[in-house]
């Protein structure tokens, strides 16, 4: 302010400024920062206990991860999608414009942003987290514990074209990574920490999907099987029927078998399989499991030993043993459903943390917290919203 203004013109900027600190909502908040001479921060709320993310047509929740209460209600619009962002805080929530950051404790979205036309993979391992935006096909690199209110440092790779892919950064600065187009998928290739070349396959068609398992060894899914990367070799495993698709999976640092989708009706409008497969990466062979009912892409996980966790559409959460196959417990945990044609319709989804699988039932708008080893029902809530995705912090 000038010296000599007016006392009533003092007393009228005081209010105005006053008024602004209470309603938090003011614009041209630069010029009230440069007056004031300290940074503008975001409001400070309760923080949320080890945090659930579940989304709706619309929005946001972030509920407490013990009593499953709606912490948080933050209206967004457009198909969101939701992953961990590799720490104990923050959550990456993928929306129409690309990566941004959600700190689910602090139960706000953040202004760090990782931009990008259609947003796909987020994965997590070794201490990094990889994001694939399918528009442009750049591959991006971070380590979560830098996440906080300004953008972490980055290292970034560009595919050969854009193309809807997946890769991972393992523990020796290697990048596993898709090879393909918007309209043919066909492999991977390895990277060294200087992105030079170490191997590739093009033995993969229709490339989709990730996951690791004990001994660092990653399985990238096919249409007629899969590929294991382990120890700098590429190996391929092929499904035991001439189309078997498998493009979502599920691995375990507990177990050198992941687990897998199985699809073999390649001419199927919405193919409602019966079977898992599973996919030793030591010995290099396949299982598949009949579970005698069907699942979706949102009904994979494992379990704290390694176990291997399918919910079915019969509402029950089947628990597999993943060196033999055997099909060890039936957990129930919703009423039966099935599966809409659109991929973006709600459906039952399973999240897994420690020793707890949360489960969202999208027709009565709940959502659920079982212990896996007994099968007891810790917390249900009820939402104002059906539940589409469900994702939530990591622990440890």
């Amino acid at each position: 302010m000038k010296h000599g203004a007016r006392p009533r013109a003092t007393i009228a900027l005081t209010a105005l400024l006053a008024a602004c600190v209470t309603l938090t909502a003011c614009g041209g908040g630069n010029s009230s920062e440069a007056a004031a001479g300290t940074s503008a921060k975001p409001p400070v709320k309760e923080p949320v206990n080890e945090p659930i993310v579940a989304t709706y047509d619309g929005g946001l929740y972030v509920l407490d991860g013990a009593t499953l209460k709606v912490a948080e209600d933050i209206p967004l619009k457009g198909f969101n999608r939701v992953n961990p962002a590799g720490d104990d805080r923050h959550v990456m929530v993928s929306t129409a414009a690309g990566f941004q950051v959600m700190d689910a404790v602090g139960r706000r979205l953040t202004d760090v942003e990782f931009k990008g036309p259609k947003p796909g993979h987020v994965v997590h391992y070794a201490g990094r987290t990889v994001l694939f935006s399918d528009g442009t096909g750049e591959v991006t690199v971070f380590d979560p514990a830098d996440l906080g209110d300004t953008r972490p440092s980055t290292t970034t790779y560009d595919s050969a074209a854009p193309h809807h892919g997946v890769a991972i950064q393992l523990a020796n600065g290697e990048l596993v990574t898709t090879l393909g187009t918007e309209e043919k998928r066909v492999g991977i290739t390895v990277l060294g920490k200087d992105r030079e070349e170490i191997t590739r396959s093009e033995e993969c068609p229709g490339v989709h999907g990730e996951a690791t398992a004990r001994g660092e060894a990653v399985v990238i899914g096919c249409e007629d099987g899969v590929l294991v990367y382990r120890g700098g070799a590429i190996k391929k495993v092929k499904s035991p029927t001439e189309y078997g698709r498998i493009g979502n999976q599920a691995g375990s640092d507990e177990s050198p078998v992941v687990l897998g989708d199985y699809k073999k009706d390649k001419d199927a409008e919405l193919e409602r399989p019966e079977q898992v497969s599973l996919i030793d990466t030591e010995s290099g062979t396949m299982r598949l499991v009949d579970i005698g009912t069907s699942y979706t892409f949102r009904s994979l996980a494992r379990g704290p030993h390694g176990e291997a966790l399918v919910l079915g559409t019969d509402g029950k959460i089947h628990v597999i043993d993943p060196e033999t196959g055997d099909i060890t417990k039936k957990i129930t945990a919703l009423g039966s459903w099935q599966e809409p044609l659109d991929w973006q319709q709600p459906r039952p989804a399973l999240f897994v943390r420690d020793h707890t699988a949360y489960v969202s039932d999208p027709s009565s708008k709940k959502l659920l917290a079982i212990d896996i080893e007994s099968g007891k029902r810790l917390a249900s809530m009820e939402l104002p919203a059906a539940p589409n995705e469900l994702s939530g912090v990591k622990t440890h």
